[in-house]
Parts: C-alpha cells; sequence; structure tokens
C-alpha cells in the first residue's frame, strides 16, 4: 500500500483483495490454535490449573482445619435436611460424601461448600412424598389392609424417586453448560431468589412440625397444599405428643442460646463451637442411656447401615414424572450457586465460570445420584465457615470426616430422636426469616422490585414449589418487558456552571445547549420498542423546542419592558 498526496488530499492505492487473497494474508488461525488442547483440558477440570501451583506451606494448614470445620457441620446438616427430603438420615451422610468430591476436580469456586441445602431437600421432599406417599404402602394382614406403613418398601422406592430426580436434574445442568447457556441465571434476580427461598423456609417449617409436635397430619400436594398441611397441624395439636414436644422445645432453647453464643464470640474464637453437632452427640446419649424411643415413645433416626452405598443405574422410567421437578431443581440449585461463588469470588479477587459452574453442579448430581444422593447446591453457611476459617482451595478434609462418620461412626446416632434433627432445621432457618426485612429495603429503592418479591413469595406459597417457580419466573419476564415498553424518556439540559445535566420538564434551572439535543432514555432501544422511542423522541424534542422558544420570547419580552422602564426612568430624570 503506498499514499500519494495530491491537491492538498490523500489518495490511497492498494491490491483489491478476494476472500481467497484474503485468507492468504492474514493466515487465519486453526481451532486448535484458538484453543489449545492443554488449555481447552484446564477450562474443562479446573483442578489441573490450581493444584500443580499449590503450596502446602501457605494453604496446607489453612485448609485442613477449613475442612474439618465444614466436615464437622456436614453430619448434623446432612441428616437433619435427609428428613426434609423425607428420606432416612444416613441418604444425606451419603450426600455430603460424593457430590463434594465431583465438584472437586469441575467446579471454579474455591469457597463454596457443595452438599445439602434447605431448599434443594424440601423441594426433593415434596416429589418424594408425591410420587410414593403413605397410603401406598399400608401392609396387609392377609384379609385387609391395616393401618401400619410398610416404612423400609416406602423408604427403599423414596429413594428411588430422589435419585432418578437428582440424576436428571444434573444431567439438565450438564447440557445447559455444554451449550453455554450460563447467562440464564442472570434472569434469576436478586429479589427473585430471595422471596423465593423466605417462602421455601415457610414450607421447611410445615415439613418439620409433625417431628416437633409428635403428631402424623395428612400428606397434601398441589397448590394450595402447605395450607391444607398446617391446617391438619392445628387440627392435631390436642393430640401432641409430650415427651417429643419436651424434647423438640429444649433443643430449640439449646441451639438459640449457643448460636447467639458463638455470634458473640465469634471474634474471639478460631473456629466457630459447631453446637449442632454436640448437639446431636448430647441428645443421642440422653436418649440411648433415658431409653426415650422404648419409655417414652419418642421417634429415632433407627437402622443406619454402616459403609458406602454402591453404585445403581436410576429408575428410568421415572423421568417422565419428575422432568418438571428436575428441571426447577437444576434452575434452582445452579441460581444459589452463581450468587454464591461470584459472591466469593468478588471478595478474593477470582472469577468463576458461569457455564462451568453449570456442569460441575450438574456432574455432582448425577454422578451423585447413581448413588443414592440427592439433589446438592451449596450452602451459605458451610461456605462461611469454609472461608472464615481460612479455606483457600477446595480440599478433601470434610469429606475424609464424613466418610469416617458413614464407615465406623454412623451406627452410634441410631437412638438419635428425630425432633433433635428437625429442631436443628428450624433453628437453621432464621437466616431465611430475616429476608422478610427485604420487603422495607425494596419498597424504598424499587417498586417493581418489591412487586417481583411479593408475587414470588405469595405464588410459591400457594402453587407448591415447582408451579411457583415457574409463575415467579414468567412474571419476572413480564417486569422485564413492562419495563423496556414503559420506559422514562427525557430531554436534558445544563445547570448552568455546573456540568450537571438533568430533565428540563422537571427542573426550572435546566438549559438547552444552543444547537444540541440530549434525549435519554431509560431503556435499550431494540425492536419491540423502537416505535415507541422514534415517537418519544419526535414529542420530547419538539416539546423542548417549544419551550425554549417561549424560555427565549419571554427572556426577550422581559429584556424589553425592562429596557423601557429604564429609558423611562431616564426621560423623567432629564425633565
Amino acid at each position: 500500500m503506498d499514499s500519494t498526496r495530491r491537491f492538498g488530499k490523500y489518495r490511497i492505492e492498494r491490491e483489491v483483495l478476494d476472500e481467497e487473497r484474503l485468507e492468504e494474508l492474514t493466515q487465519r488461525k486453526t481451532y486448535s490454535e484458538i484453543h489449545p488442547p492443554l488449555t481447552n483440558l484446564m477450562s474443562t477440570f479446573p483442578v489441573l490449573y490450581w493444584l500443580p501451583k499449590y503450596s502446602v506451606w501457605d494453604y496446607g494448614m489453612p485448609d485442613i482445619v477449613s475442612g474439618i470445620s465444614v466436615g464437622i457441620m456436614h453430619l448434623p446438616q446432612g441428616m437433619a435436611y435427609a428428613l426434609l427430603a423425607s428420606l432416612p438420615p444416613v441418604f444425606g451422610l451419603y450426600t455430603s460424601l460424593y457430590p463434594p468430591l465431583i465438584y472437586f476436580f469441575f467446579g471454579t469456586s474455591r469457597h463454596i461448600s457443595i452438599g445439602t441445602f434447605t431448599v434443594l431437600s424440601i423441594m426433593v421432599g415434596s416429589v418424594t412424598e408425591r410420587l410414593a406417599p403413605d397410603g401406598d404402602f399400608l401392609q396387609s394382614n392377609g384379609t385387609n389392609m391395616t393401618g401400619d406403613v410398610d416404612i423400609a418398601a416406602r423408604d427403599t422406592y423414596r429413594v428411588q424417586v430422589a435419585a432418578a430426580t437428582t440424576v436428571l436434574g444434573g444431567l439438565i445442568q450438564v447440557l445447559l453448560g455444554v451449550v453455554k447457556f450460563g447467562f440464564v441465571g442472570t434472569y434469576l434476580s436478586e429479589p427473585l431468589v430471595r422471596a423465593y427461598t423466605t417462602a421455601a423456609s415457610v414450607h421447611a417449617v410445615g415439613a418439620q412440625l409433625k417431628y416437633i409436635f409428635g403428631v402424623s397430619p395428612k400428606r397434601f400436594s398441589g397448590p394450595l397444599s402447605l395450607i391444607y398441611t398446617m391446617w391438619d397441624v392445628f387440627i392435631l395439636l390436642p393430640k401432641t405428643h409430650l415427651p417429643t414436644l419436651v424434647v423438640s422445645a429444649v433443643t430449640i432453647a439449646l441451639l438459640i442460646v449457643a448460636k447467639e453464643l458463638n455470634v458473640f464470640l465469634r471474634r474471639k474464637l478460631p473456629v466457630p463451637v459447631p453446637v449442632e453437632l454436640i448437639t446431636i452427640v448430647v441428645a443421642t446419649l440422653v436418649s440411648s442411656y433415658g431409653h426415650l424411643n422404648h419409655n417414652y415413645s419418642v421417634s429415632v433416626v433407627g437402622e443406619i447401615p454402616s459403609g458406602l452405598s454402591s453404585p445403581s443405574v436410576p429408575d428410568v422410567s421415572l423421568f417422565g414424572k419428575v422432568i418438571g421437578d428436575a428441571f426447577a431443581l437444576a434452575i434452582v440449585g445452579y441460581a444459589i450457586s452463581i450468587s454464591l461463588g461470584k459472591t466469593f469470588a468478588l471478595k478474593h479477587g477470582y472469577k468463576v465460570d458461569s457455564n462451568q459452574e453449570l456442569v460441575a453442579l450438574g456432574l455432582s448430581n448425577a454422578v451423585g445420584g447413581f448413588f443414592q444422593c440427592f439433589s446438592v447446591c451449596p450452602s451459605m453457611s458451610r461456605s462461611l465457615i469454609q472461608e472464615s476459617t481460612g479455606g483457600k482451595t477446595q480440599v478433601m478434609a470434610s469429606a475424609v470426616i464424613v466418610l469416617v462418620t458413614v464407615l465406623k461412626l454412623g451406627t452410634l446416632f441410631q437412638e438419635l430422636p428425630k425432633a433433635v434433627l428437625a429442631s436443628i432445621v428450624f433453628v437453621n432457618l432464621k437466616g431465611m426469616f430475616k429476608q422478610y426485612a427485604d420487603i422495607v429495603t425494596l419498597w424504598r429503592s424499587s417498586k417493581i422490585d418489591l412487586v417481583v418479591w411479593l408475587v414470588t413469595w405469595i405464588s410459591t406459597l400457594l402453587l407448591n414449589l415447582d408451579l411457583g417457580l415457574a409463575a415467579s419466573i414468567t412474571f419476572a419476564l413480564f417486569t422485564v418487558i413492562f419495563r423496556t415498553q414503559l420506559p422514562t424518556y427525557s430531554v436534558l439540559g445544563n445547570i448552568p456552571g455546573t456540568e450537571l445535566y438533568v430533565d428540563m420538564e422537571t427542573h426550572k434551572e435546566a438549559r438547552e445547549i444552543p444547537g444540541v439535543t440530549i434525549f435519554h432514555s431509560s431503556a435499550t432501544v431494540y425492536f419491540a420498542n423502537a416505535e415507541l422511542y422514534l415517537e418519544a423522541l419526535k414529542e420530547k424534542v419538539s416539546a423542548a423546542r417549544t419551550q425554549s422558544r417561549l424560555e427565549r420570547e419571554l427572556q426577550q419580552r422581559n429584556f424589553q419592558n425592562s429596557s423601557q422602564k429604564l429609558l423611562a426612568g431616564q426621560a423623567i430624570g432629564i425633565h
């Protein structure tokens, strides 16, 4: 290419290139050059990126302390949240073991703690109890059906339902991650997620009341099932089992006091006191030596098999019955995971890959389902412990704690009252109930976000967790459309003597810049609101010009009046 200057202008001459010649000159890179195999391998297995750089001297001890602290939390939470999923407690321990091992290899967050979580456990429980109600497992005495439930058969089928739902939900997450659908999390706004988890906490309370009061309410499903369940529990209150209620009340009171002391002394303690673990150990000893089950008919956990569960293929025939629930579990689990992951990543200066997180969480669920685990996602409480105790990476110390418990210590908790586990869930919901303060905050900051919060909360309470989530997302998308279809338009003017530009219609001192019109829209322009944008542009610009013309005419009239008065005054002075 050469350039020559003629008559004060430049003329550029160059070769005319066709596509083939352009490719020859530019030397387009191949796919393997753009995406080297090693880079692809590290993006698929993030552990290969940080593990070779791992410093035992710098990270070893903090990671071990963090892992032990988190592992101790896994034990009571795993068993307690298994009750929420309507499964035997040992499956909560399995769920605290296998999925974190998978996430270790595929996850990109260094601080979130994968395992059981309140909301997902409730959602799994709604599926297991809907497809495997007690009424389907009444035992026969040879002539008719008795009122006794075949608990072993019921629990076996519920485990199959939970495993099938978990595997299907995991496969959905993997598929969404592979097709780069991680951006779906952006449509789950913070008000929606917080309102959903707040409403889910009410469902959790409803699910635990039967253990706390020692009653046996009917199981309802579908819309308004929570209201029906609460009403049935209220009707059964006169039949409350007093020994069970005493165990629940004492446990709740001690847990609240211990947790408040933990908060008060957190700056003086190197690690928080594991109050839940201490509670279940003490409760198990009291129940065992006091024979609460035999003497007072207090319901206990029962047999906990020792050893690891062997993998088994889930019942594929159940996929059609649980696909809606699996999709809801996949979306909610990912929303909680990516929000927590980004929070810690921003605080500690690293990035999490939203699509890889989908794949990692999906594989954790899919593989876990083959070992009879139920759906998992990060827990805020465990993640905070992992971060606050100095954890730097996803170490395996917590898995070792759970593994030892499953292999050797599980049978020791057979006399643990179920009311104690229910009380642990109840007290741990305190943080979610604090989210009702969002109503006041959103009232002051954004009325639309407040409406999203309220609609999500009401629909989740009334329509149940799966339909409530679908209704909430649908309404949230409508609010996005509403915001783009009804934006605020304005013509901006300058405040004299400043660099501020404000709406000329609502501010008296705003002045138009001569020859320049600044038009502002609160929404981006796209095909659905382009015509509205054009109409508003014409209207606002025309109104602004008219206003400016009137202001100029008014200024001229004021100037003329002032001049006339000045001349009249001078004339009077002359006379």
